[in-house]
């Protein structure tokens, strides 16, 4: 009972319970929901009055297209399934201004996956559900809707994508196109659609309102350069993109044209690609899967004439805000970069790469989060958010956390990402950073079980490796688990204790107080050996990652400081996604000159390649990790820190409130940044000249500010804006 009442809490949280559903779920008679279906649908809707604002609500398994009266209002609407592993995502939509006193026609485009991805879990029913009610109107999904199987949208022949993606290869045939199916003029008419469930049942389950805005749509586009090779068109994308690919061509009927874009076969396994089969005479054509790359490949027949070529881009609907700037142009292409990275792989949720797999690593998500506040408008955040309800929305029936979800096909549980996922970088810092502590009440108790239930301490108070389904720390060799579990479960435990004391929980307080101390105490008897931390058996090279994650969590003292940053100067085994920990150790060992110099090293290799995004390893193919994708989420740590540390720009109450400006600028002698906060845009350009410090400071109204100088002293600074010397 006691789990069925948390589900609710979880489930209202993300507003499930709105007005009742008058529409129901709806395809056509035909439709046997295979793999790779598209359906249409057409209804018309007489209107005397046109109010101010009519709000549809509408889901579909999996993806839809809208048109109201000729006129595209939705371009890929909808989520991939799972807020819960029965639930699906439903989109509100006010529709109010492309509708007309009189008769009018909306025209919806539904893409059914069919199948379970790491990204998506298949409900089985290719189906459409749309409500949409006023005073005087009411338009629901029912019988009196038209509906039809879209044949000239087919399966292509291998190579497939691979079997982490839900989505499927297009083949649009031309030749069967229904001209004009969504257009007030089209003098057809479509089967009657059949009501397949009602609202809330299955196999669609409770619906839970999209929790992030519609995609922000860049229209089309020409390319940025176009050039020929064989057989082959190649139209240059202005940076890794997602992008849906566009042209237009005179052509006899039958001939098939290729699409794809460079980074087809990113991550070493194939993902999606587009063909198109002409029919007679000059038509145009957009493949509506979205695919990404820097270039888009078309693979054009003989007898096909190309007269136009585009794109258009689409992606989280988020501005870049926020921004920085150094006397050193490395690190402000870097931070370029990893900011391009961090915003290819946002979509539905967050990715570890928007090629390979889309799927919602937590290891990923956690590095993704925090450089988001620094990075983008304050609706970015909004994408963690779904994260987290979703992750613990999953939680199995043994108590174990997994990701990625949502996923119909994995259900593995890799336990140091799920202690970083619930704990100080993960969780904490969403809350912290935004202000947003919503979440933290409905999760508090499954965060609590998986913590306390599942994780075990031994007699000494050091937590016990688990093995889940992938006891996996990082990519790489000499990864000491020991060092780096305890290190992730005590940064767990501090993150529970933050949130009990919000919910008045003294008892956990005081009984995860007692566990973290117990735990630390024996921290140094069982891993510090004199010169680095190692696990006793432990017969690799002394770990990197291990060292700076004892300093991060705090279990390492100050006295230790001088042995770790010695095996810091000796040891290089971190992947990407681990070395943003080595960077803010050595920042918190106020090593600054230090880690910018590792942070140039590590990177200068992935950056010598002509390419806007960073890699999932330090190269590519042999000299990556994992399939080595050119654009991977967690090697985006360098921005944090240079936002954070060398700027010195951080929160020092939750949402930055209030906030501090405490620079570690290095051997730099300019540093300039921007952060957008739900308060409005900090912004900072600091000069250093010897000893001395000038900033210039911009303190948002409703904020306060205070900011240290490399010596200590301390500026109270309030609301406006400031030139200060340290």
């Amino acid at each position: 009972m006691k789990k069925l009442f948390l589900f609710a809490l979880l489930m209202v949280a993300q507003h499930t319970f709105a007005a009742e559903w008058k529409g129901q779920w709806i395809n056509t008679e035909r439709c046997q929901s295979a793999k790779n279906t598209w359906l249409i649908y057409r209804k018309t809707a007489d209107i005397a009055t046109v109010p101010q604002s009519l709000k549809a609500r509408i889901a579909a398994d999996s993806k839809y297209w809208l048109w109201i009266n000729n006129q595209m209002v939705v371009f890929e609407g909808g989520l991939k399934r799972g807020p819960s592993p029965h639930d699906t995502y439903y989109d509100v939509v006010d529709i109010a201004p492309y509708l007309t006193p009189g008769e009018n026609l909306i025209a919806v485009l539904v893409w059914h996956f069919g199948q379970d991805g790491f990204s998506h879990i298949n409900s089985g029913k290719a189906a459409l559900l749309f409500d949409a009610a006023a005073p005087g109107i009411e338009i629901a999904s029912d019988a009196s809707w038209q509906c039809d199987i879209y044949e000239a949208y087919q399966n292509t022949e291998a190579p497939f994508p691979n079997y982490r993606l839900p989505e499927s290869n297009i083949r649009f045939d031309a030749r069967r196109e229904i001209d004009g199916w969504n257009q007030t003029a089209f003098e057809g008419s479509l089967p009657q659609a059949v009501p397949v469930a009602k609202a809330g049942d299955a196999p669609f389950g409770q619906l839970v309102e999209r929790p992030i805005p519609q995609w922000k749509d860049y229209g089309l586009t020409p390319y940025f350069g176009m050039r020929q090779s064989g057989d082959t068109l190649i139209g240059k994308l202005p940076y890794n993109c997602q992008v849906t690919p566009w042209l237009r061509v005179e052509a006899k009927s039958g001939a098939t044209i290729h699409m794809q874009t460079d980074n087809y076969r990113g991550g070493s396994s194939n993902n999606v690609r587009a063909e198109y089969i002409t029919r007679e005479g000059v038509q145009e054509y957009e493949s509506y899967g979205w695919m990404n790359g820097h270039e888009v490949w078309y693979i054009i027949p003989e007898g096909v004439k190309v007269l136009e070529a585009g794109y258009r881009e689409t992606g989280y609907n988020a501005e870049f805000s926020g921004s920085f700037q150094c006397n050193d142009p490395f690190y402000n292409e870097l931070w370029k970069r990893s900011a391009r990275t961090l915003y290819i792989t946002m979509r539905d949720s967050y990715m570890d790469c928007p090629d390979r797999e889309r799927a919602q690593w937590w290891g990923d998500e956690v590095n993704e989060l925090g450089e988001v506040f620094y990075t983008l408008s304050p609706p970015g955040q909004q994408l963690a958010l779904k994260g987290i309800y979703e992750l613990m929305n999953w939680q199995r029936a043994d108590g174990v956390i997994y990701s990625p979800v949502p996923a119909g096909n994995w259900a593995k549980e890799l336990p140091l990402q799920m202690l970083a996922s619930v704990g100080w970088y993960g969780f904490y810092t969403q809350y912290f950073y935004s202000a947003d502590s919503a979440f933290v009440p409905v999760i508090y108790d499954r965060l609590s079980r998986y913590l306390h239930d599942v994780w075990k301490v031994d007699k000494s108070g050091l937590a016990i490796e688990r093995t889940g389904e992938w006891n996996w720390g990082d990519w790489g060799e000499n990864i000491d688990m020991g060092v780096l579990t305890n290190c992730w479960y005590y940064l767990a435990l501090k993150a529970q204790r933050a949130f009990a004391g919000q919910l008045g929980k003294q008892e956990d307080v005081a009984f995860i107080t007692q566990k973290m101390k117990t735990l630390a105490n024996c921290f140094d008897i069982r891993f510090w050996n004199g010169a680095a931390y190692r696990s006793p058996g432990y017969k690799g090279e002394t770990d990197d990652r291990a060292q700076a994650m004892a300093v991060v969590s705090g279990l390492a003292t100050e006295d230790k400081y001088p042995a770790i940053i010695n095996v810091l100067r000796k040891e290089y085994h971190a992947s990407p996604y681990m070395e943003k920990y080595v960077l803010e150790a050595l920042f918190r060992m106020n090593r600054p000159e230090f880690a910018l110099q590792r942070m140039k090293e590590r990177y200068a290799g992935m950056m010598a390649y002509p390419y806007t995004t960073l890699f999932e390893g330090w190269g590519i193919g042999d000299e990556g990790f994992g399939g080595g994708t050119i654009n991977h989420a967690w090697s985006g740590g360098p921005l944090t820190a240079l936002s954070r540390k060398v700027c010195g720009v951080e929160p020092s109450s939750p949402g930055f409130k209030t906030f501090k400006v405490e620079p570690q600028m290095g051997n730099l002698t300019e540093v300039g940044a921007v952060v957008d906060t739900h308060f409005g845009k900090i912004t900072v350009g600091i000069k250093k000249s010897g000893s001395r410090l000038q900033v210039q400071l911009t303190v948002p109204e409703g904020t306060s500010a205070e900011v240290v100088s490399p010596e200590g002293k301390r500026q109270k600074v309030t609301a406006g804006t400031h030139s200060l010397v340290l």
